[in-house]
């Protein structure tokens, strides 16, 4: 089987997980996320690690589910994302490209996301015709609020790196090429923390981001449960017209 996820160690305490399926922009496959949860598996049981960066191979960080694949009938379950977010260390997203729908479900997965000045960000949901189920609803307007999250589930426009960094998306924006060094350079600080006290802040704030989100997720897997793709051809059309927008878009 191909490597469609990459593990390094660049330094004591820190690993850098790279999606690597580059010719379909790390878009989500079944076969990409069953790599993917061996890896954090993995990953989970190294006492030695102390933080993650999470990555996708140029151009893109995570094109979302891999829709040929959903059009015909692969199954994501709700619980896809769960290996990622119950890893016991903190997670930086180096998000390099774009990060679209369940890429940027992916993104919102991380503790925190710098970007490079390529970084572009879309919930397509609704343009597709899925809702979604891995907890976007409460995740996107816990990073940009409200109103921001409304606009970009309800248009499904692209947010460019300079307005993902102003509305609290992105905590910084650097240079496509220092963004990796960024990334590891923020995981090294991190690793050299008391364990046992960041362990319990960040659980702390685990606590408080998920009261505040149960409900919201709840809701979405109800409403999934209710969805059904029915008419493929009417799907592959809404996919194709995604996919044409977003060249067409530059923000």
């Amino acid at each position: 089987m191909t490597d469609l996820v990459l593990v390094d160690r660049p330094t004591a305490g820190v690993a850098v997980l790279t999606l690597n399926r580059r010719e379909k922009y790390n878009a989500l496959s079944t076969d990409l996320v069953a790599q993917l949860h061996a890896a954090f598996v993995d990953l989970a049981a190294d006492d030695a690690l102390r933080a993650l960066v999470l990555t996708g191979a140029d151009p893109a960080f995570c094109a979302g589910l891999d829709l040929g694949e959903l059009s015909e009938g692969a199954a994501f379950s709700p619980d896809t994302l769960e290996p990622l977010r119950a890893l016991p260390v903190p997670v930086l997203g180096a998000i390099n490209g774009v990060a679209i729908t369940g890429g940027l479900e992916l993104a919102l997965s991380c503790d925190f996301r710098i970007g490079s000045e390529r970084a572009r960000f879309a919930d397509t949901h609704a343009r597709v015709g899925i809702t979604p189920a891995w907890g976007l609803t409460a995740r996107l307007p816990q990073a940009v609020g409200q109103s921001w999250a409304r606009q970009m589930s309800m248009t499904g426009d692209f947010v460019d790196a300079a307005t993902a960094f102003r509305i609290g998306l992105l905590n910084e924006v650097v240079e496509h090429a220092a963004l990796l060094d960024r990334c590891i350079a923020l995981a090294t600080s991190i690793a050299s923390t008391d364990k046992a006290t960041a362990t319990r802040v960040r659980q702390l704030y685990d606590i408080q981001r998920d009261q505040s989100g149960s409900a919201a997720l709840a809701a979405e897997l109800e409403e999934r449960d209710r969805v059904v793709i029915a008419d493929t051809e009417a799907f592959a059309a809404r996919r194709d017209d995604v996919f044409s927008r977003g060249r067409g878009q530059s923000s």
